[in-house]
Formats: structure tokens, sequence, C-alpha cells
């Protein structure tokens, strides 16, 4: 069991206010911090080539904590600036011709929409919707009538950003591969939150950022690739460090997943990554997971004991964000409400969730994330201030 008194004490900044935005950008626990200060001080006193040299033992061990996490091997790990730059980086190198096919969710997040969107264009390859079922996952007898041998890739969020819903992953991937397509899982809003084992999902790869629910820095990110796909793959950006000048008309690329990496980088920021992913390790994942589960669900059981209040989320299974209306109320204005009270929520636009939120006809919903750090007296704060706005 979690000592949340302890995960609260070295985490300063839940202590003056209830804070539910882990799934915007969450607030990193002091050892976080430690590291990336320390380190910027040291590039002070030595420079940021000799710094990041007194820690290269440390960087690797990155993605070692990392390959931990989600059961991968280091070097299928590729670290990035973020989930998008991972995600756009990784279906950039994945071959398109005209005519080809992409699906996508009904939750697609926008930046992956706009990336299949331009690249689509760009080569004449098609775009397709697979629909929801009516508890609003992916559909999966849809996707298995639409999947052809035109299909190259299955563009799935396992969490989308504007609720609580879980998408069945493994399922997705065993009917994509079955069809001979790849398939990209955005798991930009599920590792820190829910158990992710690369082989047992089945995913080709997943991008991943480090200031959501890992507690990380922001501009923090990785991908991971499957081994067996990274022949196959050429980036569509290479540099000095994700390949080699061999001759005046040669260049090799590395062999492992370091090709989808450029050689500068926020050495502070992946430090405190590695950081934030073994503070995860040492709480214990299965229980971190377990306490946001169960904060997420006092939480909607908070909502929807309040008339006037509308708990948004969908599908059979859910996770730590929670989405939720006031009647007659804005969300922006509900946010901006609860901050007055101490409160940190933020809001989810139909923008970032074009498909879904147009099908269900919303504008914008409120989000409140809990992560394990959230009290008891937090959740009852969130629900009387919400009370009040009634």
């Amino acid at each position: 069991m979690l000592d949340r008194g302890r995960i609260r004490a070295a985490t300063p900044g839940c202590l003056n206010q209830a804070f539910f935005d882990s799934a915007g950008s969450s607030l990193p626990p002091d050892p976080v911090v430690a590291t990336v200060t320390s380190h910027i001080r040291r590039e002070a006193q030595v420079g940021g080539y000799r710094a990041a040299n007194e820690r290269l033992d440390d960087l690797a061990g990155v993605k070692d904590a990392i390959g931990a996490l989600i059961g991968a091997d280091a070097d299928c790990i590729a670290l990035s600036d973020s989930a998008t730059r991972s995600w756009s980086d990784f279906f950039a190198a994945v071959p398109l011709t005209a005519g080809d096919r992409v699906l996508i969710s009904e939750a697609e997040y926008a930046s992956n929409a706009i990336a299949v969107l331009q690249r689509a264009r760009a080569v004449g390859a098609l775009v397709d919707v697979v629909p929801s079922d009516d508890a609003g996952q992916i559909d999966l007898d849809a996707l298995a009538a639409m999947l052809d041998e035109r299909v190259r890739l299955v563009s799935l969020v396992h969490v989308p950003t504007n609720g609580g819903l879980v998408n069945p992953v493994a399922q997705v991937c065993d009917l994509a591969h079955a069809a001979g397509a790849l398939v990209l899982l955005d798991a930009c809003q599920s590792v820190g939150q829910l158990p992710i084992d690369v082989a047992e999902l089945g995913v080709d790869a997943l991008s991943v950022t480090g200031r959501k629910w890992l507690r990380g820095p922001r501009g923090t990110g990785f991908l991971y690739v499957r081994r067996g796909l990274l022949d196959a793959l050429e980036p569509a950006v290479l540099d000095l460090h994700s390949a080699e000048w061999t001759g005046l008309d040669s260049y090799r690329m590395q062999t492992d997943a370091r090709r989808f990496e450029f050689w500068e980088c926020d050495v502070a920021g992946r430090l405190g990554l590695g950081t934030a992913v073994r503070y995860l390790l040492e709480l214990g994942p299965a229980a971190v997971y377990d306490a946001i589960a169960e904060r997420a669900e006092r939480v909607r059981a908070a909502l929807r004991a309040i008339d006037g209040v509308e708990v948004r989320d969908l599908g059979r299974r859910r996770g730590g964000i929670v989405s939720f209306t006031v009647d007659g109320l804005d969300p922006v204005r509900v946010r901006d409400r609860l901050a007055a009270h101490a409160v940190t929520v933020t809001v989810s636009h139909r923008s970032s969730t074009l498909i879904d939120m147009s099908r269900r006809n919303l504008d914008s919903v409120v989000r409140a994330s809990p992560h394990c750090f959230v009290s008891d007296d937090d959740i009852e704060r969130l629900g009387s201030a919400v009370a009040g706005l009634v």
C-alpha cells in the first residue's frame, strides 16, 4: 500500500491546492526537481558538454528504467522531446504510397490526425475512421471489416485526452497484424497510470510524454519500436547521432532505436525523466496504478452526486481521467472559478478530439485527473467547489 503522506510531502505543490491535472502536466516529485536543477547548475559551472559527459552512464540508465517499466529492451527505446515528436517521427518512417490506407479511431488526438492527413495528402494515401461501439471504445467488429491488404497502419489512442476511456489495445493489434498492418499506439495518457507491457499488448510502436502521469519534466518523451521492425524504417530526418557519415555519398543509420534520436537534447530533462521513472518503480507501479484508478472512481462518484453535473466518460474500462460538464456553465469558466478555490483542473476542447466530440455534440469538457498524491480532502474540496458553482 502506498504511503500517501510521504508522497505528498515529496510533492510540495499539492499541499496548497487540490491538484487534478496530471493528464495535462503533473506535479514532479522533489527528486525529479533536484535532478534537473542540479544538472543545470553543473552546466553553469563546467559547460554543457563536460556536464553531459559526466553523466553518460546515468543517461544510458534512463532507457534501462523505461524498459523496466514497459517490458522493453533499452535499445528499442529512443528518447525525444515529446510524445508528439515520437509519434510523428515513427509515422513519417512508415512507407506509404498512393492508394495505401491508414486507419484512425474516433478518439484520435488532433496532432496525430493532422500528421496523418498531411502525409496522406502528399502521397495520395487514404485515411479512414474506425467507428466507436456503443460503449465509446473502438469497434473491433468494424475494424475487422475495414482491414484489408492496403492498410499499412492502424493508429490507436490508448486513453483519449478528453475522458477516461481505455481502448482494447491487444485485440486491435491481433486484428491488424492478421491483415499485415502495423499498430502505432499513442500511450501519452496511459504510461504512468496503467500497466503497460509492450510484448503482451503486441504494439509495433508507442509514443509517450514525460510530463503527465510519469511526473517527469516538460520537453521529454520517448518512442518504443519493436525490434524486428527497426531495420525496415528510415526516419524522415537524420543527423550525426542517428546516423554516421561514412563517405562523400554514403551514411549508415544506427542499428537500434537511436536512429530516431537527435544529438542535441535537454540533458537535464532526460536525467529528470529517468529519475521520475525510477521513482515510480520504487513506489511500485501496480500500487500507483491502483491508487489512480481508485481516486478517479471517487471523483466520478462525487461529481455524479451533484445535480446539474454530468460525467462524460466513455468506455467499458476507465482510467484516471474524469471528464464532466456543469449545466449552464462553459467549461473554461468552471475551470477558472475552481481555480479561485485552489482546485486545479483543465479543459479539453472539441478541436483536440474533433471526431469524438463532434459525434457527442460537445464543444468542451472539464477534465479532472487525480494522481496517487491526491487526498480524500482534495476530492471533497473538488466536489464542494463544483456543487457551489451549481
